[in-house]
């Protein structure tokens, strides 16, 4: 018999993660001699269904996984299985990333055709890092503006009630749910109910009780009065396993009789806009934490309805984006090294058509508040402020990250500066990306010059 395998992927094994025409490809670059120098822009060519913005996320993997990228011996020996031939593995044995990579920082909001990463590598290098790095940044970044939209209808539609991300169950996979919960801080969330995220990523855990627990005592009371010997203030007890309003009756009584604080109750089930009025009136100044079927789009309602709550915890929702569970973010050649130099490309293909060149965007604020970015080539003077920054040269880390919770009072800062109109729930106006004189004058020359070469 065949022991079972988790499947999970550790550092060892991030260069096989990635497509097999990736290896294809990097084979007969190798076979071509043919490893010029290259850039990729990593971008969104359009936003999912009513986003106004993204919360870049995801920067901090891509750099931890450029760290420990290599070819062991056993993904050597089963790129040989898989037909690559021996001089290309040779040339991997020895692979490392040496080149450059420029991104915004995590937390930034970005738009369409806005570069959250640049990669400038020999080709080899920087085509091996497509499957990777769009799998890490895409994810990250919907899940992270998926949490930003909740945290923001919060921000002003609430009174600083608490998220919480209750999600790592309904993710697709352990890494998603891991990183879900990461991300949804970044975007503005307080804290997961995942020990792993508190582990590994220093993000705040929360907890209370499921139905199994009360179901597992002879009485709800008896379930209560348990959880109240064990933690006493702290305890918050789920009252919806039979009838919401008596089980917060109970909780009340309970607390009362062990000479507790009712720290407080959830509700997971029912109309939780209704109940959470009705068990408001039951519990005075406890909490009441919400956490059924939550989203950006429940809170606008629940808040519009006058539901009562502390604390929300969001799960399916978030952890699969559920309304728009998609990016569509793209990793695109843009110059490539001919003559020594590196020369502008682009693709023509109808409908994703690409900017060509190396870029940077520059944001235009007026009195606090953004304005337009505008897109333009690198090195290009442009009233603004430049997002692009350079974290990696020369295959070395050159930037000192930011600590989470930095990336998420970035988030939370550039929110209250996009107008309101851009950060609708529902059809928001979009923002507004000039493309530069610059940009658009390559655009043109770059076009022309691939449809001379086609004829």
């Amino acid at each position: 018999m065949t022991a079972p395998r988790f499947g999970h992927v550790g550092s060892r094994d991030l260069a096989l993660f990635t497509d097999r025409y990736e290896l294809t490809m990097m084979q007969g670059y190798h076979d071509a001699n043919h490893d010029r120098l290259a850039t990729f822009s990593v971008y969104f060519r359009s936003l999912p269904p009513d986003r106004g913005y993204a919360v870049a996320a995801g920067l901090e993997q891509v750099l931890a996984a450029l760290e420990s990228l290599e070819f062991d011996a056993d993904a050597l020996a089963f790129l040989a299985d898989q037909g690559f031939d021996d001089a290309f593995l040779a040339e991997l044995e020895s692979f490392s990333f040496s080149g450059e990579l420029r991104a915004v920082p995590e937390g930034t909001l970005v738009f369409p055709n806005e570069s959250l990463l640049e990669v400038t590598a020999p080709i080899l290098e920087a085509q091996l890092l497509e499957t990777l790095v769009l799998n890490q940044v895409g994810y990250q970044t919907l899940v992270a503006t998926k949490a930003a939209r909740m945290a923001d209808v919060v921000a002003r539609h609430g009174n600083g009630q608490t998220l919480v991300d209750f999600g790592s169950r309904r993710a697709h996979g352990v890494d998603a749910g891991l990183k879900a919960a990461r991300a949804a801080y970044v975007g503005g969330f307080d804290g997961s109910s995942n020990l792993l995220a508190g582990e590994r990523f220093g993000v705040p855990t929360y907890g209370t009780m499921a139905h199994s627990w009360v179901q597992s005592f002879e009485t709800e009371r008896a379930s209560f009065e348990a959880f109240a010997d064990s933690y006493g203030d702290d305890a918050i007890y789920l009252v919806d396993t039979y009838d919401t309003v008596r089980g917060a009756e109970r909780a009340v009584a309970v607390a009362d009789e062990r000479g507790v604080r009712l720290g407080g109750v959830r509700l997971d089930s029912g109309n939780l806009i209704a109940l959470s009025k009705a068990v408001d009136d039951v519990v005075g100044d406890a909490g009441i934490v919400v956490s059924s079927s939550v989203d950006e789009f429940f809170l606008r309602e629940f808040f519009d309805a006058g539901g009562v709550a502390t604390a929300f915890g969001p799960g399916t929702a978030l952890t699969t984006s559920g309304d728009a569970p998609s990016s569509g973010v793209v990793y695109k050649l843009t110059a490539v090294e001919r003559d020594g130099e590196l020369e502008p490309s682009m693709k023509l293909s109808p409908g994703k058509v690409t900017y060509p060149g190396q870029k940077q965007t520059y944001r235009v604020e007026r009195d606090g508040s953004f304005v337009r970015d505008v897109l333009a080539t690198r090195g290009e003077s442009i009233d603004g402020r430049p997002l692009l920054e350079t974290v990696v040269e020369d295959g070395s880390l050159v930037a000192n990250l930011p600590t989470l919770s930095d990336v998420r009072e970035r988030t939370r800062s550039q929110l209250e500066r996009l107008p309101e109109r851009h950060r609708r729930v529902s059809e928001p106006d979009a923002y507004e990306v000039r493309i530069s004189d610059g940009l658009e004058r390559l655009r043109r020359q770059t076009e022309r010059k691939i449809e001379d070469r086609e004829r």
